[in-house]
């Protein structure tokens, strides 16, 4: 069967899904051509996200990111040689461009930021269609790093605002410190210092500040312990701007009023987890239902020692046999994309599609394995079950082979238990 890049198995943790949908989401026109992560709107980039945690073939794991100088970050190397999706020769910063212009942004990062000098500033203003954010590369005397803020709207009540300030499950993220909590004026402020790569292929560190307010604004502040988020030397141990700079400038009035200076056409609702009155657009599957299910079809003589969920698509359990723990997740997406199985796919009698996979694990666990079946349903249901031979993906392995063999995946993932789950 063909692999084509958006088939890799990359098994990326829920949280690097979520931060990367996040920077997406607040500098969405980031990224401008029909192939983007974010240009077909949220509904696509849910598609993405569900195909990213699913065990698919090949490729390699990864945060999408909104790149310095108005790239996208892809994982797995979409676009150019470098992995990027250029938007524009350059972001020069520019006064005419909104209300708040780039070049106003740029001027009030610089002065928020403590002292030092600034290069390569680009920005775009709260008229541009692309959204308006800011970024320079900053240098206090101990190396160059970048730093950028976005801004946008969401939804507060919806699922992109809690995955933009819900700190990751410990075990399915690998990070230094995450913290999130309430603000006086009813905002939710999540601070994450991690890296670039959830596995640490390079030692490029990302640390993040995002604000959702109550009016749904969105604030995001990135930086970078290198002058881009990929590809260049890192320059320093740790990016220069400490947690509380970093909350200081995320959470400063400025960009709200900002935010307030975007065109209403620049606000797009979050989809709740009901699908609208002719919609085209498959309805979320809640991460409860997922995780119930899944804990209730696990073989009796395995031990249930810990599980967790997202809020919708995904859901996962850790078993142990008394030789090691295992994970197993499970991500259920209706009205899947059948372009995914093939003609080499394995039909059901009731006309179920199944693909199995067996390879390394790509989160840099040392020797973890991942044991995958991916199972498509007539009515359109996706049910993708992965067993790791590590309690993490970024772990170790603690044993051989994971706990639930191959048959085991495949009488999970076909399980009519998944029936109507939606």
């Amino acid at each position: 069967m063909p692999v084509d890049r958006h088939q890799r198995q990359q098994h990326d943790d829920p949280f690097e899904g979520r931060i990367g949908d996040a920077l997406r989401r607040a500098g969405d026109s980031f990224v401008a051509d029909g192939h983007a992560l974010v240009g077909g709107g949220a509904a696509r980039g849910r598609r993405l996200l569900f195909r990213r945690r699913a065990a698919v073939l090949g490729g390699v794991a990864g945060i999408a990111l909104v790149g310095v100088g108005g790239a996208l970050l892809l994982p797995g190397g979409g676009g150019g040689p470098d992995g990027r999706l250029s938007v524009a020769a350059s972001d020069a910063p520019r006064d005419d461009d909104g209300k708040v212009s780039g070049a106003d942004l740029v001027r009030t990062l610089k002065r928020l930021m403590p002292e030092g000098e600034f290069s390569d500033a680009q920005g775009r203003g709260t008229g541009a269609k692309e959204g308006p954010y800011a970024r320079v590369v900053y240098d206090d005397g101990k190396g160059a790093a970048a730093v950028q803020v976005a801004l946008s709207r969401l939804d507060p009540r919806g699922d992109e605002a809690l995955h933009a300030t819900q700190c990751p499950d410990t075990n399915q993220g690998n990070y230094d410190d995450c913290r999130s909590n309430k603000l006086e004026d009813g905002s939710t402020l999540m601070v994450h210092q991690g890296y670039t790569y959830g596995d640490r292929r390079e030692s490029t560190r990302l640390w993040l500040a995002n604000v959702v307010t109550p009016q749904g604004y969105f604030v995001t502040v990135s930086e970078w312990n290198a002058p881009a988020e990929k590809g260049a030397p890192v320059t320093r141990k740790a990016p220069p701007l400490a947690r509380s700079e970093l909350v200081e400038i995320a959470t400063h009035p400025y960009w709200l009023k900002a935010i307030e200076a975007m065109p209403d056409d620049r606000a797009e609702p979050s989809p709740s987890t009901d699908p609208s009155p002719g919609s085209a657009e498959p309805p979320l599957v809640g991460g409860d239902a997922i995780r119930a299910t899944l804990v209730g079809l696990v073989p009796k003589d395995l031990d249930v020692v810990l599980d967790g969920t997202e809020r919708t698509d995904f859901a996962y359990v850790v078993l142990d046999d008394g030789r090691g723990r295992s994970l197993v997740q499970a991500n259920v997406q209706l009205g899947g994309p059948t372009s995914l199985f093939g003609p080499d796919a394995e039909t059901l009698p009731d006309g179920t599609k199944v693909v199995t996979r067996q390879g390394p694990g790509e989160k840099g666990g040392k020797d973890v394995v991942v044991w995958t079946v991916d199972t498509l349903r007539p009515d359109g249901t996706r049910v993708t079950v992965s067993a790791f031979n590590s309690g993490a993906q970024h772990t170790a392995a603690t044993r051989d082979t994971p706990a639930l063999t191959m048959a085991q995946l495949k009488a999970v993932a076909t399980s009519d238990e998944w029936a109507g789950i939606g």
